[in-house]
């Protein structure tokens, strides 16, 4: 009896260790690899790009399991935009977070008779594509009235900050949550520190310094003087916020969230006393991936890409 035991817990101990061996390969465990440099981050963008570009995802090497997103809905991996684009322009602003094995660029994107300001995240585990998010402003479909895909390199962007100029990570996604904590219900106060010399473009339009935007007048302000006026009372919620990638040796941090508007706000008072009507006045939000430089610790320049989406979309990935 005590043999027959013995044989019928080791065929029950090997076979639990089959088990867990055949799970383990079928369920790789998702680690960031910091080894992966920005050298090597940047390689697995490019791989990316040329398999986009050539819409052919067998030159990607992905992940055993990969979640990809475009404008906030999950597609399988091969739709959506690669099955539409036709070229990218040669404009694009990177990042890389080693740390995390983040990498983003914001590029501008053709798809046949149509340019559209893009953004894309990747995350890399082993050298492998593991998540994808994209967000195409495709002009016909943002809902958005002022999109332009004539965007110009803006050095800041590249430049590498000296170390004294530098800012910890935790000081960086600070900085860039108190942006959103400024323009939620934005009442003049400010919650985080602008340089200056603070400008921002969304969807490819410089939207802050700018004496010739026709679409609102308030965008002929810099960044902190735009929020002292309460110029954005009619953003309600900044919610779903996500800190995606910090690349702390140029001084950017990548976010990810939402703007709700509810359009119940009529025509409310600026801080200097003048009377503002907004812009939107019917229920809707805004998702978005955006960019801060933080020089010195404080925002010198934002770039934003968002489109216009249902009112209170939940997001995939917090979901």
């Amino acid at each position: 009896m005590r043999l027959i035991r013995t044989l019928i817990l080791g065929a029950l101990a090997a076979s639990t260790l089959a088990t867990s061996i055949t799970a383990s390969a079928a369920e790789p465990v998702m680690r960031a690899t910091p080894d992966c440099d920005r050298a090597c981050l940047y390689r697995v963008l490019d791989q990316y790009l040329a398999g986009l570009k050539a819409r052919d995802t067998r030159k990607v090497a992905w992940a055993a399991r990969v979640k990809n997103t475009e404008n906030n809905v999950e597609l399988r991996v091969g739709d959506g935009l690669w099955g539409t684009i036709t070229a990218l322009d040669a404009y694009e602003m990177r990042l890389a977070d080693p740390q995390t094995g983040s990498v983003a660029i914001f590029g501008v994107v053709q798809e046949t008779t149509e340019r559209s300001p893009y953004a894309t995240r990747l995350k890399v585990v082993d050298g492998t594509i593991a998540e994808v998010e994209t967000i195409v402003v495709r002009p016909s479909d943002a809902g958005i009235p002022f999109v332009t895909a004539d965007i110009k390199p803006l050095p800041v962007w590249d430049e590498v900050l000296a170390p004294a100029l530098r800012s910890p990570r935790q000081k960086m996604i600070d900085l860039a949550d108190g942006y959103f904590d400024t323009l939620q219900l934005n009442d003049g106060t400010l919650r985080t520190e602008f340089a200056d010399d603070c400008n921002r473009r969304e969807d490819g339009m410089q939207s802050t310094n700018n004496v010739h935007a026709v679409l609102d007048p308030i965008s002929k302000w810099g960044c902190a003087d735009q929020f002292r006026l309460g110029q954005y009372r009619y953003d309600d919620r900044l919610r779903d916020r996500r800190y995606l990638a910090v690349d702390e040796e140029r001084g950017i941090v990548l976010a990810g969230g939402f703007i709700d508007h509810e359009g119940r706000l009529g025509d409310f008072k600026l801080t200097d006393g003048t009377t503002k009507s907004p812009i939107f006045r019917r229920p809707h939000s805004f998702v978005l991936l955006e960019a801060f430089k933080i020089r010195g610790g404080k925002i010198q320049q934002i770039e934003a890409v968002f489109i216009t989406v249902p009112y209170n979309m939940p997001s995939p990935w917090t979901n």
